[in-house]
């Protein structure tokens, strides 16, 4: 990607380095967040639940004193402050379009394990949207592992992720992503039903991150040779069937929750070939033909 001279977003708060410490008392956080990319970075199976209820935090929590970091983390870091600056440019560009008003989100950088609005979670779950708080909570060990654990790697893969868990903020806003949980409470967790509204959150969020790809580039010219490949690889990597292969040996489809790869594929690049946010309603085709 083309980043060079572009702004950074004043939207990332760096908790890196800063170790959760629980304090006496409080109210223990609880909600929903959207794990957005289960990956094999562990070595362990992934969980098979896309939404899931985070523990309580046990109170307020501080934070331990910071670290001096590597110039790959640094320009990791800078990285993630120029892709989400570019998010904002490009959605709120989008929703004035739409005559509405884009709330940006916050993104929060952690190290090993981070305090939410969700509650506490730990790099484990990936990069992961909470909506509670409204902010992307990212480790950037989860790229360097992208490349070492599934093949996946390039600067536009990584671009791809913070674009995914912006498109879960970008339902948000626009109330989807509220209908769709209390769709799934309806349906009950584990349920065919609970899993395929699952899979079409996912999916949609695949198609916003491609929107996005497509008016970043047309604002910027970001996009270089092999950019796009790079994404609809990453894409790939994370299908459901995918990564169920990789952990069992087999597929087990009731229990899909983000998409197969090639759905993820299919709806990224779909988004990112008409750049139309009216073209990604995942909710309405028949859950066959996604």
């Amino acid at each position: 990607m083309r980043l060079d001279g572009r702004r950074e977003s004043t939207n990332v708060e760096d908790r890196r380095g800063k170790g959760t410490v629980a304090k006496a008392g409080g109210i223990g956080l609880g909600g929903i967040i959207i794990v957005g990319l289960i990956y094999l970075l562990t070595g362990r199976a992934p969980d098979p639940g896309m939404l899931q209820q985070m523990a309580p935090s046990g109170g307020n929590t501080e934070y331990t004193d910071g670290q001096d970091y590597s110039q790959v983390d640094q320009e990791l870091m800078q990285f993630c402050k120029q892709i989400l600056a570019g998010t904002e440019d490009v959605w709120t560009q989008e929703f004035r379009k739409l005559g509405r008003t884009y709330q940006p989100p916050k993104m929060v950088i952690f190290s090993g394990a981070v305090s939410s609005g969700c509650g506490n979670a730990t790099s484990d779950s990936g990069p992961f949207y909470c909506s509670a708080d409204q902010t992307v909570y990212l480790d950037l060990e989860f790229f360097k592992s992208m490349k070492r654990q599934i093949g996946a790697d390039g600067d536009f893969a990584y671009a791809y992720v913070i674009a995914h868990e912006v498109g879960h903020h970008v339902q948000n806003q626009l109330g989807i992503l509220d209908q769709a949980h209390q769709q799934m409470a309806r349906y009950g967790k584990n349920s065919s039903g609970y899993n395929q509204t699952s899979v079409r959150l996912e999916l949609q969020a695949d198609f916003f991150a491609g929107v996005w790809a497509y008016h970043d580039n047309k604002m910027f010219g970001s996009l270089e040779d092999g950019d796009i490949d790079e994404a609809l690889n990453a894409a790939a990597k994370i299908g459901d069937d995918y990564l169920q292969k990789q952990a069992y040996g087999r597929t087990m489809p009731e229990t899909f929750n983000h998409g197969t790869s090639a759905q993820r594929s299919k709806w990224l690049k779909k988004g990112i070939r008409t750049g139309d946010i009216q073209q990604g309603d995942t909710f309405s085709p028949a859950y066959n033909t996604l």
